[in-house]
């Protein structure tokens, strides 16, 4: 496992570096996203997207450059997906003003938006961004967000997004969070909204599986400990029932899920308690069972996603750092890289 660190808090004019999302091209490039606090660690606030791009398949990494703002308001959630078919690479983000944070957004007495931008270069250059709320929020929703991670474009060539919602207080009294997908049959052009995944489930992470299939993996408010997944048949739309992942303990954070042939790989903070210890661990039978693969970062850390890079190995941006405090896990975002070896392990 190779690291290099891609992001430290209190360099390059932010207070802090969250929220990564990576992606790997054609052409041996990979692009890692994340969202710069200028003001501090708050999740609102003037908040940017940058990103930092590799030529050599995740090698090296160029410097880092400002992919999306919205003056001082909060631009956020990173979600990257590539068109293979148009060669369009897209990134779905969320906003809000930079004072109407996520109580306020709940409470109903804040907006959230919905963004997208694109790159025909590779990730070098972004156009301005777009405004998709209409298509991507039911009227009676008030919180959004995408991801945040990588989306999807299946076989099928659908690009599919994970993302989460909340309802308004008058139709949810309890504001659960809930799990769906957004999905676009003409190469993001326009946008859909799937079905709910179901209630207390919130952000994440998709793979296709090989008969096609759309595998979710969420991050759960159930009380249980763990993660939770589900199925479905038919590109995204419409799920069936919600199963605990028992061997993938959560301390109510997000994680990445990534399809490499036959596996699923993830990663999260494998604890039930804490953001610490983050691992990647590996299925080899569609998410019936997991086994621990390597320990990433086995101090606190946070947020990930996972992609996959050229020669059959695998690419991790992670949230890490050291120590006791509450924002020990949120120091740097880290870049590892695993390699494939003949027994199909990750070292």
């Amino acid at each position: 496992m190779k690291k290099q660190t891609l992001f430290v808090a209190e360099e390059g004019g932010y207070a802090g570096y969250r929220i990564p999302a990576a992606i790997a091209l054609p052409g041996n490039r990979v692009v890692v996203f994340c969202e710069g606090r200028l003001g501090g660690l708050s999740d609102y606030g003037t908040i940017h997207i940058l990103a930092r791009v590799s030529t050599d398949g995740g090698e090296t990494f160029g410097r880092v450059f400002l992919v999306a703002a919205d003056g001082e308001n909060t631009v956020g959630n990173p979600c990257p997906v590539f068109d293979r078919e148009t060669g369009v690479l897209h990134l779905l983000l969320n906003g809000n003003l930079k004072d109407g944070g996520e109580a306020e957004i709940l409470a109903g007495r804040a907006p959230r938006r919905v963004f997208s931008t694109c790159s025909e270069d590779g990730g070098a250059t972004w156009l301005p961004l777009r405004d998709l709320t209409g298509a991507a929020k039911a009227p009676n929703w008030t919180w959004h967000a995408m991801g945040p991670g990588h989306g999807l474009q299946l076989r099928t060539g659908r690009l599919l997004m994970p993302c989460n919602h909340a309802l308004s207080r008058d139709v949810d009294p309890r504001v659960r969070y809930v799990s769906h997908a957004m999905y676009s049959d003409d190469h993001g052009k326009t946008w859909k909204v799937g079905a709910d995944v179901g209630p207390d489930t919130n952000e994440c992470s998709l793979a296709e599986l090989p008969d096609g299939r759309v595998y979710i993996n969420m991050r759960s408010y159930r009380g249980e400990g763990c993660r939770t997944s589900a199925i479905s048949s038919d590109g995204g739309e419409t799920w069936g029932e919600i199963s605990p992942e028992r061997l993938l303990p959560d301390p109510v954070c997000q994680g990445s899920v990534l399809a490499m042939g036959e596996r699923l790989l993830f990663t999260n903070p494998a604890s039930a308690l804490r953001r610490e210890n983050l691992t990647l661990k590996q299925s080899r039978d569609l998410g019936k069972t997991w086994s621990a693969a390597a320990v990433i970062h086995p101090g606190p850390a946070a947020y990930s996603d996972l992609a996959a890079l050229p020669g059959g190995r695998v690419g991790c941006a992670y949230e890490c750092g050291h120590g006791t405090d509450a924002s020990a896990a949120y120091q740097q975002i880290q870049w590892a890289v695993f390699e494939k070896t003949m027994g199909e392990e990750f070292l």
